[in-house]
């Protein structure tokens, strides 16, 4: 942690000593922008609307935090991935529970978003061009490693050959809930045959079979505890995923409209769709069978 202090005489100047034991001298030493690079970090938010438009700032900077949370999402869930193809299911949960909270901060960012007026972001708008956020290869990547899988998707980032390579790789892998169904193959529970040797490159449909399975989960959590909390858990990331969805679409339609999308999407209409995606639907469809 660090602390940012005022530099004063005294309580007088209603500001705080320095304490002689802090460290002012980084001629040789890691200072906090050195170790963060925020030379790199502060100079990569460049507006280009001439004259340069007082709101595109915010435009960028909502963007480009998203982007920097989704980094970290991804690199949880990868390895929340990993933890349960080894069997390390309490660690599994530690990354996912981090994710719900990355998943909260993303969803009120919108509201930061949503200050920008219909009329403020027309007299940038123009200068994104193509440039959307249909383009972000990391919320690909992180609908990849939930399930979302859509091979035809790679065509859009064939001119990014670090993104194209790292999308792949996402499609080509099992997803989180693929690994969790094996953790509980693995555990004695019968998931079927086919489901275990399913094409991972594939997006995850709804498997009637696996319903009876997870019944028996919460037929008695229990004696299944650590799948039933696991599965909780899974909900309350879709839970959040279709959260910041809605609040996407919403911000979306309080500043263009049903204007289409920069990069050729019909916006609106085309985020509206996106809700009726799932990544975990036994799980919402046990809870039909659940007695009661």
């Amino acid at each position: 942690m660090t602390e940012h202090e005022g530099v004063g005489d005294g309580i007088e100047a209603n500001t705080r000593t320095i304490e002689a034991s802090v460290v002012t001298d980084f001629s040789d030493r890691m200072s906090y922008g050195g170790y963060l690079d925020l030379p790199t970090l502060l100079s990569a938010q460049r507006p280009i609307s001439r004259p340069e438009h007082h709101d595109e700032l915010l435009f960028i900077v909502q963007h480009q935090t998203t982007e920097l949370w989704l980094k970290l999402v991804l690199h949880e869930l990868e390895t929340a991935r990993d933890l349960l193809r080894d069997d390390q299911l309490g660690r599994a949960l530690k990354c996912i529970a981090r994710v719900k909270h990355i998943q909260k901060t993303l969803t009120e960012q919108w509201s930061v978003l949503a200050t920008l007026t219909p009329s403020e972001y027309a007299q940038f708008r123009g200068v994104l061009g193509n440039a959307s956020g249909f383009q972000s290869y990391q919320y690909r990547a992180v609908e990849f490693v939930l399930g979302n899988k859509h091979a035809r998707m790679l065509s859009v980032f064939e001119s990014d050959p670090a993104a194209h390579a790292l999308l792949t790789h996402e499609l080509e892998t099992p997803s989180l809930y693929d690994e969790f169904l094996r953790l509980l193959a693995r555990a004695g529970y019968p998931i079927p045959q086919a489901v275990l040797e399913r094409d991972v490159t594939q997006a995850w449909t709804f498997q009637a079979e696996l319903v009876p399975v997870f019944a028996s989960i919460y037929s008695d959590t229990d004696a299944h505890w650590a799948a039933y909390e696991t599965c909780e858990e899974l909900v309350d990331l879709e839970d959040n995923f279709q959260l910041w969805r809605f609040r996407h679409l919403k911000t979306v339609e309080r500043i263009i409209g049903s204007k289409p999308g920069t990069g050729g999407s019909s916006g609106a209409p085309f985020l509206k769709r996106a809700l009726e995606l799932t990544f975990f639907p036994e799980l919402y469809a046990v809870r039909t069978e659940i007695p009661g």
